[in-house]
């Protein structure tokens, strides 16, 4: 090897470890970024506020009919149920301003739903009981 390459090889080698430092926490602030994001995204979303439900059209349907938007109403419970989990359950750095103030609003926003859900499921066993 050239006293060159030497040279650079050294002064080079002293920067690898701080770069791989800098890597990683680039890495920590995309991953927390991309986690904010997507708690905005599903909060959202999951505001209680978009969606009600009418009663009234439930006596209208048939048996069939209630039995599809009973489980409709099921596999939707379930999804803001895991949603709510996961967001619950995510560890966010405490460096990271404003994010469990995030995480608190959209767990608040996923119970809200939930809440609401289970009345409509409760309005569709209530009709379901009196006519199938």
């Amino acid at each position: 090897m050239t006293p060159r390459a030497e040279c650079c090889r050294a002064s080079h080698a002293s920067f690898a470890r701080p770069a791989s430092n800098l890597l990683d926490k680039m890495k920590a602030i995309s991953t927390a970024t991309a986690l904010i994001c997507s708690l905005v995204f599903v909060g959202g979303c999951a505001s209680p506020f978009h969606a009600s439900f009418d009663a009234a059209k439930y006596d209208r349907m048939s048996c069939v009919e209630l039995n599809v938007a009973m489980g409709e109403v099921a596999k939707e419970l379930s999804a803001t149920a895991i949603t709510r989990g996961k967001v619950a359950k995510t560890n966010i750095p405490n460096w990271l301003w404003g994010a469990r103030r995030v995480a608190t609003t959209v767990t608040a926003r996923q119970n809200a739903k939930i809440e609401q859900v289970q009345q409509q499921e409760a309005a569709i066993a209530a009709v379901r009981r009196s006519r199938c």
